[in-house]
């Protein structure tokens, strides 16, 4: 009886535990199907979130390239007029309104992403009226103001614009993704704990939980893989949109130097034609004997002299003619030059000068800026061909930084102001934006270069200053000079030769040192010209073997040769001959005693080619030199 009832409880202890046992088993596994049911839900909705994610990515960079693909057919138009390229532009303006409403579909839940997507419509459409009214301004014909409307740059801000929102749009997706994944990671990391200890307790249950697992890494898995090709196939989207930038600037860029090499082939063309065929004429009357050829020299020396001119004032334009900065009082210089101006402008142009006192020093080439004050002048004379009135005035100004935040390389700070007025035709505001520009020109063929202002432009930025045009049509044009104050004690002024041509005597003795055969025999004879005896040699090492036997006082070296440069043959000239005077000549202006568009110190320089009376009174002035 005992042992029977001992049977019984242990058997009723036995189906409790086990009762108990199987509905923990049946708890603990219904929890983990429980969880394997939200985590494939939360796959499935992953997966849905995923699919809507793509579907913004792929609109958003739609709409780009339907931008993108919109300027690129309107540059196409501009630059070459023709109408096939508005075929693109059509159906890309078309179709890009309707992008961006299926965008805005997409993230109408979420509030970030549509005021994105709002802000993209707003500069998108924005875009398609700019760049429409280029497209009517160059079928009218008015190719300029089309140019100045994409010169002005907001364009380019809009394309910026755009591109920074898709950028953002994508950028708020991948926040997103990051998260879903991260929340994912973790119940993931949850379910196969719970599916570890499940396994223990009952095998068949793990069996399930774990290809239940198995499948939902499955989906990580290929949504991972989905997402990466999405991101490689918008690495690939970024850089065919910046190769196709990059043509663009690159189509802009040949563009102007079209423009450039066009126009210095134009004018070099005409002066060596002059060249050519006055010393092709000189040569035919000296072999029959005529001895009349004054004219045909003086016609071909004019013609050199203004190619050497058009080579300085492209240097000039580029920043890189060798300048010879001395301190220089505006007020002094431009009562210097009232005589010179009045003169060259002619009696119908009355001048009037408002120099305010106390204007500062600055510190810049006094013969470039008289030039440059000279060439304005000349620019507002033909713009008052029935006489009127040019008025230059000086004074003291401060830039302040937001004015120098318009300005590429402007620094704020002190500067002096020299202003030429006129009470001309004017300019219209999109000559005003091209009057700086290489051989851009309003004048009738054969009046002007183009390249007077650009060569003024060039001198003042060099000279790290500032100049800008002010015009209004029918009330004149202003031209503003912006030079950095110079804060210094002033050094007294160089002597300026005068008077005859400079001479020298056979006692004095120059060498020239020139690898190029003809320019320094054409140098020989210009000096020995001048009465000085010459030595002539093709480099540094027979420079400096003559050295050693003559006594020479001036050594004239080219400064760009091969093997040693002219430099460094004058330090070691010098240092075996300590009063020897050194005079470099160069075409070039980056070389070995030019720095940053400035003559070292101490240094003298001629620039080729030059003329007799240039040559004459730069070595004057070397031999004079103190030690």
């Amino acid at each position: 009886m005992d042992l029977r009832l001992k049977s019984s409880k242990a058997s009723d202890a036995g189906l409790a535990f086990l009762f108990w046992s199987l509905l923990a088993c049946i708890g603990f596994a219904a929890v983990l199907v429980g969880a394997i049911f939200l985590l494939s839900d939360r796959a499935r909705e992953d997966n849905a979130w995923m699919r809507r994610s793509l579907a913004i990515r792929d609109q958003a960079n739609q709409a780009l390239i339907l931008a993108q693909k919109v300027e690129t057919s309107q540059r196409g138009y501009l630059l070459t007029g023709r109408e096939a390229y508005l075929a693109p532009y059509s159906g890309a303006a078309a179709a890009l309104p309707a992008t961006l409403d299926q965008l805005s579909s997409l993230v109408i839940d979420d509030p970030s992403q549509r005021k994105n997507v709002d802000r993209l419509r707003q500069v998108s459409l924005e875009k398609l009226v700019e760049l429409q009214s280029t497209i009517d301004a160059k079928k009218v014909g008015n190719s300029d103001l089309a140019l100045s409307i994409v010169n002005n740059d907001f364009g380019l801000r809009m394309m910026d614009e755009i591109g920074a929102l898709v950028g953002g749009i994508q950028s708020e997706e991948d926040r997103g993704a990051t998260a879903r994944r991260k929340s994912y990671e973790g119940l993931s990391s949850l379910v196969e704990i719970g599916s570890a200890l499940a396994f223990a307790a009952l095998v068949g249950i793990g069996i399930i939980f774990s290809v239940l697992t198995r499948r939902s890494f499955r989906e990580i898995t290929s949504t991972s893989d989905r997402l990466a090709t999405t991101n490689e196939a918008l690495i690939n989207q970024i850089a065919e949109r910046e190769k196709v930038e990059s043509q663009l600037r690159q189509s802009q860029k040949m563009e102007a130097i079209g423009q450039l090499t066009g126009g210095i082939a134009h004018d070099f063309n005409n002066m060596l034609a002059v060249i050519a065929g006055n010393l092709d004429i000189l040569q035919r009357r000296l072999d029959r004997g005529d001895t009349n050829l004054t004219r045909f020299v003086d016609s071909a020396v004019q013609g050199a002299r203004r190619a050497a001119s058009l080579t300085q004032r492209l240097l000039a334009f580029s920043r890189q003619q060798a300048l010879s900065p001395e301190f220089v009082e505006p007020n002094r210089m431009i009562a210097g030059m009232s005589d010179l101006l009045r003169s060259t402008l002619g009696e119908h142009i009355r001048i009037e000068t408002v120099l305010a006192a106390g204007v500062w020093t600055t510190k810049v080439d006094a013969h470039q800026l008289e030039n440059a004050i000279l060439n304005i002048a000349l620019n507002a004379r033909d713009a008052m061909p029935d006489g009127g009135k040019l008025t230059i005035e000086t004074a003291n100004t401060y830039l302040d930084e937001a004015y120098c935040r318009k300005h590429e390389e402007l620094e704020s700070g002190q500067y002096v102001l020299i202003a030429i007025s006129d009470t001309g035709v004017g300019m219209r505001p999109d000559v005003v934006a091209r009057a700086f520009d290489p051989f851009f020109t309003t004048k009738s063929p054969g009046v002007g270069t183009g390249l007077g202002l650009s060569q003024v432009f060039g001198f003042i930025k060099q000279s790290k200053g500032h100049v800008n045009l002010y015009s209004e049509v029918g009330d004149g044009t202003s031209a503003k000079i912006y030079l950095p104050r110079f804060v210094e004690t002033i050094r007294d002024a160089k002597p300026q030769p005068a008077g005859e041509l400079p001479r020298g005597s056979a006692n004095e003795r120059i060498l020239i040192v020139e690898d190029d055969p003809s320019v320094r025999e054409i140098a020989a004879e210009a000096v020995r010209e001048l009465g000085y005896t010459v030595f002539e040699r093709d480099s540094a090492s027979e420079a400096l073997r003559i050295l050693e036997v003559e006594d020479i006082h001036l050594l004239m070296t080219d400064i760009v040769m091969p093997e040693v440069n002219g430099k460094k043959l004058a330090d070691e000239a010098v240092r075996r001959r300590s009063n020897l005077k050194v005079l470099f000549m160069t075409g070039y202006t980056r070389n070995a005693v030019v720095h940053g568009g400035m003559v070292d110190p101490g240094v003298q320089l001629i620039g080729k080619p030059f003329t007799l009376d240039q040559i004459a009174a730069k070595i004057r002035e070397t031999l004079a030199e103190k030690p």
